[in-house]
């Protein structure tokens, strides 16, 4: 069985270091340092894959649909030894595997291109199906989203179809930054326990509580965790 990720000697403290290895004018940095106390506790002490079994059946499943703003994925990735760290440097250069947009085919670790809004929910239901009609039940399958995704209504028939199917190990994080068109009355947790869903709202930037909430027991539901961090600006 796949275990959590090695030691690579990276601290949660290195990647600002990282991330600043990464210049041009592309780099949607509000969209990325969103994420990045998420990204870090769910490769740090939750996800269980590796890069020398990055594509071993029986891994966990990471999912980034936030996919226009991955300079806190890519500096994760290399913080764990996914790739080199030298190829940070190259970031949206045009020989580099480093695009504005993660490229499933070219990244190693990296489970599907994204950057168009809407998609990764729907493609991590389809990966939860696919696990479950293989018999393989421990791989857990977990997407990053953003709270203005919400505003896509495939994400809507998607959540809706994971609770009433009952896709225990799906899981999705939801970065609330206050992007959203409309917003939630009651939350966007509101949205998903309505829907069948265990949810629970935490400070996206607490990693004690973001922890917690990840590893939170769900038996018969899928799992969302809304972390939220500062508005946009």
């Amino acid at each position: 069985m796949t275990q959590a990720i090695a030691d690579t000697g990276f601290r949660y403290e290195d990647l600002g270091r990282l991330i600043a290895l990464m210049t041009g004018a592309e780099k949607h940095g509000p969209a990325a340092h969103s994420t990045l106390d998420v990204l870090w506790v769910l490769y740090d002490r939750v996800l269980r894959v590796e890069p020398e079994a990055a594509e071993e059946a029986g891994r966990d499943r990471f999912l980034l649909s936030k996919g226009h703003g991955p300079m806190a994925y890519y500096a994760v990735l290399a913080a764990k030894g996914f790739f080199p760290v030298e190829w940070l440097r190259g970031f949206g250069s045009y020989d580099s595997p480093l695009g504005h947009h993660p490229d499933r085919t070219l990244i190693p670790g990296v489970e599907i291109g994204s950057g168009s809004l809407g998609h990764g929910l729907p493609l991590a239901v389809g990966s939860a199906l696919g696990l479950r009609a293989q018999g393989l039940d421990e791989p857990a399958v977990w997407v990053l989203i953003g709270d203005a995704e919400l505003d896509e209504g495939s994400n809507h028939e998607a959540l809706a179809y994971a609770g009433a199917a009952g896709l225990e190990r799906l899981h999705t994080v939801v970065i609330d930054n206050d992007s959203a068109t409309h917003g939630w009355r009651g939350g966007i947790a509101s949205r998903f326990e309505a829907a069948g869903w265990s949810a629970v709202t935490v400070d996206g930037r607490d990693h004690a509580a973001l922890h917690a909430a990840f590893t939170t027991p769900h038996p018969g539901r899928p799992h969302a965790v809304i972390a939220r961090v500062e508005k946009k600006q």
